[in-house]
């Protein structure tokens, strides 16, 4: 007899908790967590453990960041990044702890649950490219009702200095 669709939902659902459990992938259905597996499987990567820090592991082993979107373009949103006390202590936490971290980012595009494109970009240029938006927002972020820090890469920025994977 055939399983109704709700329960074979059901059991998908319970399927892939289940592997990802067995992998130490963490939970599938927190936040982008499904689209970060799908990433770094197409992608050729390691899948992270944890939820804080690396997304993924490039092929060298390197801490690599993903930004995910399902719109018709690719982008990339750096959200709810900590302020520090001083702009000197804030370049230095996005380069050695936030951004530049990551020798890579790389923006995938979504479509139907399928990833449709994917871009890399140096860290390091990540940094170039959002500190100028940053330090724009920096002197008033605190008087705000979220007082963290957020910018976008866009897409043509990702198509000016980006590599396309996929």
């Amino acid at each position: 007899m055939r399983m109704s669709p709700k329960d074979e939902y059901r059991n998908l659902y319970k399927r892939m908790r289940k592997i990802c459990d067995e992998q130490g992938w963490g939970d599938p259905f927190s936040y982008a967590r499904s689209k970060e597996i799908l990433a770094a499987i197409e992608l050729g990567h390691d899948i992270a453990d944890t939820y804080s820090g690396a997304d993924a592991f490039n092929k060298k082993g390197e801490p690599v960041e993903y930004k995910s979107t399902i719109n018709k373009n690719v982008k990339g949103s750096y959200t709810g990044i900590s302020v520090q006390p001083t702009w000197k202590e804030q370049k230095r936490y996005l380069k050695e702890e936030k951004i530049a971290k990551y020798p890579e980012h790389f923006y995938n595009r979504f479509e139907n649950g399928e990833l449709v494109e994917s871009w890399k970009m140096k860290g390091d240029q990540v940094l170039k490219l959002l500190l100028p938006k940053l330090k724009r927002k920096y002197p008033t972020v605190l008087n705000k009702r979220d007082p963290r820090l957020g910018a976008d890469i866009t897409n043509s920025e990702i198509r000016a200095h980006g590599q396309r994977v996929i």
